[in-house]
């Protein structure tokens, strides 16, 4: 069965945006370790999941990126707009505007815990998940998480967005790994524990 892989930026606090959403916190300045870590951890997916939110941001990012070679990013934009993209969404319909100019992209309008079975069930690679918030928690809330890469930046903001938002129970993890950068993020990469 296919891994559905988590991979977030938060801050040391434990935010994965402001309270209004800003991402200006985060350390945009990688050196070549993490960016080889991140088309490391990549590799092996050929499905992305995104909620709404972010995918309305995210997708047009990338497509821009990937149409430019002479952008330094080039080839992570090439990978996430090539690559399979399903977006959560209880708004949007296949006939939206916005869904019909991304590339690779299908709407999910099922229950969460069906759609995402029914993806893991699927031929293919692993699954990574990119957020946001909302469609994170609910993710991790249900159990369907089978690895966490929590990218903990250099910062600390009081206030906002968390995935470990009032969860029914205790989330319960296994310590798989931790690198630090010289950029300053440190990612901590975990397990859920078995029950």
């Amino acid at each position: 069965m296919r891994k559905l892989i988590l991979q977030v930026q938060m801050t040391t606090d434990g935010y994965v945006a402001g309270t209004n959403g800003e991402m200006d916190w985060m350390e945009l300045n990688w050196d070549d370790d993490l960016s080889q870590y991140v088309t490391d951890l990549t590799e092996p997916v050929d499905c992305i999941i995104l909620g709404r939110k972010l995918a309305e941001g995210f997708i047009p990012h990338w497509a821009s990126v990937a149409a430019n070679p002479a952008n330094p990013e080039f080839t992570a934009g090439k990978k996430f707009t090539d690559t399979h993209k399903v977006v959560f969404s209880n708004t949007l319909d296949k006939s939206a505007p916005a869904v019909l100019g991304w590339n690779n992209t299908v709407l999910a309008k099922g229950a969460l815990v069906d759609e995402i079975t029914n993806l893991k069930k699927q031929e293919g690679k692993d699954i990574i998940a990119y957020g946001g918030a909302t469609f994170v928690s609910a993710l991790i809330q249900e159990g369907l998480i089978d690895e966490f890469h929590l990218f903990v930046n250099p910062t600390a903001i009081g206030n906002g967005m968390t995935i470990f938002k009032e969860p029914d129970s205790d989330q319960n993890l296994t310590f798989v790994k931790s690198i630090s950068f010289d950029c300053g993020i440190v990612v901590l990469n975990y397990e859920p524990k078995p029950a």
